[in-house]
């Protein structure tokens, strides 16, 4: 069965297809492109999933044998950790042996570019061709050192947040790390910068079966978290990592799931006006219309791409060498944000901080500071994503080729068609509707933007239905 790459890397099942032998020939085609452009070293981590250190030293002895020399993580550590390291280090690239999000089943092998940052797609591509085109190598080897990063890049936290508001918050924290890589991490920092806040960890002990759940920030794996915060009040947060703490979420006190285009915006606020900087956003199709209208108020130009980090990056890139273009912030809907003067990396330990910072600033919590910007842009935001589990029988172009000549959703007339990864529909009311198939799972996801929750229910609803559809084996079912 062919490695196929998805949108930040190779992931496929442990044991089934990410094998020992599977990851030395992706670690092999990897070490040959980087050779090829004059690479001399390269960092490999892993996160808290089965067999992490064993797959990562897997990776360091055969770049190694391709002649790099490998900083080797002693330990599980967060993915950002992992891509500030390659720049602290002056490496040609890293891998992290993670499948961030997805279930415990799972592992992958996430390419990380020298700038400390998801891979570009153009070295993706020349990664998978050399997948086909192995060629040998019989020069000296490459050592294989131990990685320690964690003080550098508490550092690197520290130039990029204004202690002194942090230092002032006295308030609770809680951190749920989901059992994965930024188990400590958190607590750790708190503790290196001297903050006084009451920092607890949930599901705070490395869990290759991540406690039960999936390790994504989402409702449906924080019921715990939800549950501890049932009774709070006041600016009282629990913030959440997953799996290899690149991606964040919150929990507000009483309870309430706060996603991530409602963090996104937040922080954009914050960066703009209370830090004054400035440049570009960048958002993902799949992000929410409120980031969009923000922007507008602001000034800033938006740049929208097709879904995965690696495009965010590119935007990154692009703003370090050209100021003109310089990015403030770039997010995805699933909870990546990286934002100006930080590696061009998504980062839950950062951005769990930032929105601390932007509460103690304004004196008020997440959801008035969302409101807030709700009123401003004159948009109210009900968002959800269903993601579809389908047969090998789903007929994936089919529906895509009739989403884009819906007419109606729901009752909402149908007035623009977004091709740029998947099928965006934008409805009537404000709302809209996005099909989109996952690279790296038998999944559809579905993701509706509305103006009321009787809305939005109505639209996902409908638009669940209609890919069923194009499931025989659901209809049979």
């Amino acid at each position: 069965m062919p490695i196929k790459f998805g949108t930040d890397g190779w992931r496929d099942i442990i044991a089934d297809e990410f094998t020992y032998d599977n990851v030395r020939r992706v670690a092999h085609a990897h070490a040959q492109v980087l050779r090829q452009a004059g690479g001399g070293a390269v960092v490999v981590g892993f996160d808290t999933r089965f067999q992490g250190a064993g797959f990562a030293r897997v990776v360091a002895e055969t770049m190694a044998g391709q002649g790099l020399d490998v900083w080797l993580a002693a330990e599980y550590l967060p993915t950002p950790a992992l891509s500030f390291a390659v720049v602290h280090h002056g490496a040609a690239g890293g891998v992290m042996v993670t499948a961030s999000h997805n279930p415990p089943a799972y592992s992958g092998y996430k390419l990380k570019g020298h700038y400390g940052g998801s891979a570009t797609p153009a070295l993706v591509a020349e990664v998978e061709a050399a997948l086909d085109a192995p060629e040998g190598y019989s020069g000296p080897h490459g050592t294989v050192r131990s990685l320690d990063i964690r003080q550098a890049y508490y550092a690197q936290l520290d130039r990029q947040l204004d202690l002194n508001v942090l230092r002032a918050y006295r308030g609770r924290v809680i951190h749920d790390p989901m059992g994965g890589a930024a188990c400590g991490w958190l607590t750790g920092y708190a503790a290196h910068a001297g903050l006084q806040l009451v920092l607890t960890e949930l599901h705070g002990r490395p869990d290759p079966l991540f406690h039960g759940v999936n390790p994504e920030p989402v409702p449906q794996s924080l019921g715990e978290l939800m549950a501890l915060l049932g009774g709070e009040s006041g600016q009282t947060l629990g913030v959440v990592t997953d799996g290899d703490a690149d991606r964040v979420g919150a929990v507000t006190a009483g309870g309430h799931f706060f996603n991530s285009h409602q963090i996104f915006a937040v922080l954009i606020a914050h960066l703009y006006r209370v830090r004054g900087l400035r440049g570009r956003v960048v958002k993902t199709v799949s992000g929410s219309r409120v980031i969009e209208l923000l922007a507008g108020k602001l000034g800033l130009e938006v740049l929208e791409t097709p879904v995965g980090f690696k495009y965010i990056t590119d935007a990154f890139l692009e703003g370090q060498d050209d100021e003109s273009s310089a990015v403030l912030m770039g997010g995805e809907e699933s909870g990546g944000l990286s934002s100006r003067g930080h590696i061009p990396e998504r980062d839950g330990l950062l951005n769990s901080l930032l929105m601390i910072e932007a509460m103690v600033a304004s004196g008020r919590s997440l959801p008035e500071l969302f409101a807030d910007i709700e009123a401003e842009v004159g948009f109210q935001h009900h968002y959800d994503r269903a993601d579809l589990h389908l047969s090998d029988q789903f007929d994936k172009a089919a529906l895509l080729s009739a989403a884009q000549n819906f007419t109606e959703v729901a009752g909402r007339a149908v007035e623009g068609v977004n091709t740029l990864d998947g099928v965006k529909l934008t409805l009537s009311g404000g709302a809209s509707a996005m099909f989109r198939a996952s690279g790296t799972e038998p999944v559809v996801r579905v993701y509706v933007e509305a103006q009321s929750d009787s809305d939005l229910r109505a639209i996902l609803d409908e638009a669940t239905r209609r890919v069923y559809e194009y499931d025989p084996e659901h209809e049979a079912g």
